[in-house]
């Protein structure tokens, strides 16, 4: 008879996330998994079938419960005409009010793109539908903010608006004032392109 699980299994995933997050994949090991889940090695691999399992389930988690609700903004209807700079803002914010031994410094996902998602296709994948999406929100966004801007015009700035969040995030985690500044710079930005 199968044992029954005697574990919230959205608490487990939520505290592997953080570790994650912090320590990125290759270097979480599973006692470091063992140690903040509170499970032990067999009821982990019951769960989750390996620490690749678990890390996918908290890359789910980590897109339902961190990075949607802050593109929210910028897509909900209808969208402000400002919501692109008040993602932005909130972005310099969170970043600005982190402790430096938090453990959600950057993205989850960037942490990853910069190590073993390049040699690893499904996560790659993840890497570049995160990208897709946060590019679109920004489209989005750009159109509430510019009406009159060309589909070409809207994609330019999507681009550029898109690597100054990678960027602000990936320097997040060695140098929080510089990814202020450049959460920032996008908010001068919009400024700039304001009709």
């Amino acid at each position: 008879m199968p044992r029954t699980q005697d574990f919230d299994t959205a608490e487990v995933v939520g505290r592997a996330r953080d570790l994650f997050w912090d320590k990125g994949f290759e270097a979480t090991s599973i006692p470091d998994l063992e140690r903040v889940t509170g499970l032990n090695r067999s009821s982990l691999y019951n769960a989750f079938t390996s620490k690749r399992g678990l890390f996918d389930a908290a890359v789910h988690d980590y897109l339902d419960r961190v990075v949607r609700p802050r593109l929210r903004i910028l897509t909900d209807e209808p969208t402000r005409p400002d919501a692109a700079a008040h993602y932005y803002r909130s972005l310099a914010d969170a970043l600005a009010a982190l402790p430096d031994d938090a453990p959600g410094r950057g993205c989850l996902l960037l942490n990853s793109a910069a190590g073993f998602a390049a040699h690893d296709d499904a996560q790659r994948s993840v890497v570049e539908s995160y990208q897709r999406e946060l590019s679109g929100a920004l489209t989005h966004a750009l159109r509430a903010h510019d009406p009159d801007a060309s589909a070409a015009t809207l994609q330019h700035r999507a681009r550029l608006l898109t690597s100054l969040s990678v960027s602000a995030l990936l320097l997040s985690r060695v140098d929080r004032d510089e990814a202020v500044a450049v959460a920032n710079t996008a908010v001068e930005q919009l400024e700039e392109w304001r009709p």
